[in-house]
């Protein structure tokens, strides 16, 4: 099953005219899914492969997406992400790359080479670390996503603030977003409270991924901007991440269940 790159036909307004590289060749435009489980994206934050299989055995078909981030790739290296792309998964690659265009460069190459369907790179690493990261995907594999990361979804006002950052969280958010798609990344990770206003500033031809994503009653542990799955996706979002409400719970597949109908 193709990976699906989620984006709605839309007249460009604002900031989109400066963006010329936003929508590129391999992404095209195709509307929203009509299967929830097609959105949701299960982070599988955990310590071993057993564990991440034993999590994907347990969501069966509610998902079709994973990502894989720092901790479990820390323990199990790439081959936790050659073991799902064998089971016939979607691997979100989440590893943040942030460093000098050539390094990011031959990471990304690496990434393509392990199959993965979308990665994540740091917005802030700047013009030429994004392009080069996108050029590398492209050249590696047309259908690999490239994702910038905006503002993490821990931070806050007074976080950013902290680390000398002028202006609102959605003002760096959006910022940071406009860079990344003058640059040819194919959308961005945001958290669901700044999604609406992306749409509206930049439209609707780009993937909007959001973590911080927590389902209704529960809670939001170390996140600082957090929406239910279904304010979420109402607010622009392609894909919701969640990952412990699911591999923490006593039943992954009935909590994946009851996000999929918070969804829907």
């Amino acid at each position: 099953m193709q990976w699906r790159k989620f984006a709605k036909n839309s007249t460009l307004m604002g900031m989109q005219a400066a963006l010329p590289h936003r929508i590129p060749s391999n992404l095209g435009k195709s509307s929203l899914p009509g299967e929830p489980r097609e959105r949701l994206i299960v982070a599988l934050d955990v310590s071993t492969s057993a564990a991440a299989q034993k999590v994907v055995k347990a969501v069966g078909d509610s998902a079709f997406t994973y990502k894989v981030g720092m901790q479990l790739y820390t323990a199990e290296g790439p081959q936790a992400v050659r073991d799902l792309v064998a089971a016939g998964r979607r691997v979100f690659l989440d590893l943040k790359y942030h460093d000098i265009p050539n390094t990011v460069a031959a990471a990304v190459r690496e990434a393509a080479r392990l199959g993965v369907s979308m990665l994540t790179v740091h917005a802030t690493g700047g013009d030429k670390m994004m392009r080069a990261a996108v050029d590398a995907a492209r050249s590696a594999n047309p259908a690999l996503i490239v994702l910038a990361v905006s503002v993490l979804t821990s931070l806050n006002q007074n976080d950013l603030e902290r680390v000398g950052m002028q202006g609102t969280v959605l003002d760096e958010v959006l910022r940071v977003s406009a860079l990344a798609l003058e640059n040819g990344c194919q959308g961005v990770v945001a958290s669901p409270h700044e999604a609406a206003a992306l749409r509206k500033k930049l439209g609707n031809d780009f993937i909007i991924v959001t973590p911080g994503v927590r389902p209704a009653g529960s809670g939001h542990g170390d996140q600082a901007r957090v929406l239910t799955p279904g304010e979420a996706i109402a607010a622009g979002a392609s894909y919701i991440v969640v990952g412990r409400p699911i591999t923490e719970a006593a039943d992954p597949a009935a909590e994946a269940r009851a996000i999929l109908g918070q969804i829907g």
